[in-house]
């Protein structure tokens, strides 16, 4: 391992908050050479009752370390700690529910003796660990985004190498660590954090991976699937600009305060934060003040005080980039409601923009921050047309009481998933979740993760004795 460290930094306060290795290129071939030894000799493999008594201990360990992990994740990652302890929670029930698929899900009997071919046989599949699995991580989510990616690779028998978020490392290291900790033999669980992307990039490139995880920007993620060896298969989950449609009849003290928690958690650093939305213009300006309002009072500041609402955007240059695409709009026409200033220790008032230009940057890219965008429609055919043509398709929401609309925006909106009377970003960690277009491929959420990491093998068997 290499002599180099990274210096972990706080992103409200700037301190140091930890410090993790460095790999070379060498640390990196090595950590190769070792998972791919692991998977090439099926004697090593761990079988499916140790894999559940390591992932039901590391559950434990990590249950009763919840706090101390908490206050890790928040302070290196930003999130506030009520919402970083919901991510540990959630952490440990995907660890469960990992377990879970274990459990239920076994391969499939096919047909046979249907027909003359078939007479006198059986056939039947399970399943195999795809191969060795490299997964780069994000850093808004720096606990449960981890989880997500080496949970199902242990789970279903994949030795996994995964690389974190530069920002966030430490709350990675604290997930290895406690896995060896539950019994996970040397060598099935390895965090490597390369010093340049070259490095990075010929880990995910290497012939010896059989499956590719990735979830960070669309840039990054489409260029690495392109250097992929022949046979490698890969998940992406990129960002989104997620559209939220709220008709005329729509309940707005049941929709407003889910739609400025979905707009402004994280600070708006989450992949299906709402950020677009659409209003019928008889409610547009009522919706955009009380949605100011609520962003008002939210309590922006320490993410390790439990009573922030809003901590701080991961680095100070996304903070400047936020405040000139906020500037931008209203030179260009939007009404700034609320917000519309940095507030120090790379903090950002939750925002709200009534009307921006369709082609200013907070109507067209991702912000991925804490600043929403209220647009009037008078027609919602125009405004669904308005909602899709971005190259982004993720998930969308739409607020109503009326059947027929809600059936017009799940059948018209270019979204993997839509939601009726609840926020984009509602999400529990057993559904599938997937980008479409630039927003990514494949599908996330563990059991669709454990059935990607996995081949389907079957057994024919010819026997005389079978009847059919």
């Amino acid at each position: 391992m290499s002599d180099q460290t990274l210096a972990v930094h706080a992103p409200y306060t700037g301190a140091v908050v930890g410090h993790v290795p460095l790999s070379t290129e060498a640390d990196v071939e090595q950590a190769l050479s070792i998972a791919h030894g692991l998977f090439r000799d099926r004697s090593q493999w761990l079988s499916t009752p140790r894999r559940i008594d390591i992932l039901h201990r590391a559950a434990q360990l990590i249950s009763e370390r919840k706090i101390e992990i908490t206050t890790q994740a928040a302070s290196e990652g930003g999130k506030p700690f009520k919402d970083s302890l919901a991510e540990v929670e959630r952490g440990i029930d995907g660890i469960l529910n990992s377990i879970e698929v274990l459990r239920t899900e076994g391969g499939h009997v096919i047909p046979m003796g249907v027909n003359a071919a078939s007479a006198n046989r059986v056939a039947f599949t399970q399943f195999e660990p795809i191969g060795v699995v490299a997964a780069v991580s994000a850093f808004n989510h720096p606990f449960n985004l981890i989880v997500h990616q080496v949970i199902p690779a242990l789970a279903v028998g994949a030795p996994v190498i995964v690389k974190p978020a530069a920002n966030t490392p430490l709350s990675c290291k604290t997930l290895i660590d406690i896995l060896t900790e539950a019994g996970l033999p040397a060598g099935w669980a390895q965090m490597v954090l390369p010093s340049d992307n070259r490095i990075t990039g010929k880990l995910v490139a290497d012939p010896r991976v059989g499956f590719f995880s990735f979830i960070g920007s669309a840039a990054v993620g489409w260029m690495l699937r392109s250097t992929l060896a022949p046979g490698t298969r890969c998940a992406l989950e990129h960002g989104g600009a997620a559209p939220v449609m709220l008709a005329a009849d729509a309940d707005l003290d049941d929709a407003l305060p889910r739609i400025a928690r979905g707009g402004f958690f994280h600070a708006g650093q989450v992949c299906v934060s709402v950020q677009r939305i659409f209003c019928h213009r008889s409610i547009a300006e009522q919706v955009a003040e009380r949605l100011g309002q609520l962003g008002d009072a939210m309590v922006v500041g320490d993410p390790t005080d439990p009573h922030t609402d809003v901590g701080p955007l991961i680095a100070e240059r996304e903070v400047n980039r936020v405040s000139q695409w906020v500037d931008e709009a209203v030179a260009g026409g939007a009404r700034l409601i609320s917000g519309g200033r940095a507030l120090g220790n790379n903090c950002y008032a939750p925002t709200v923009l009534l009307n921006p230009s369709i082609d200013s940057n907070v109507m067209q890219k991702e912000v991925f921050g804490p600043v929403v965008a209220v647009y009037a429609y008078d027609d919602l055919s125009q405004a669904i047309e308005l909602a899709n043509a971005l190259p982004y398709a993720f998930q969308a929401a739409v607020f109503t009481q009326d059947l027929d609309t809600a059936m017009q925006c799940y059948q018209d909106l270019d979204a993997t998933a839509v939601m009726v009377n609840e926020s984009s970003t509602f999400r529990v960690d057993w559904m599938p979740f997937a980008g479409a277009r630039l927003s990514g491929h494949g599908v996330g959420g563990i059991p669709h993760t454990m059935k990607d990491m996995q081949v389907e093998k079957m057994m024919v068997w010819r026997s005389r004795a079978v009847r059919g």
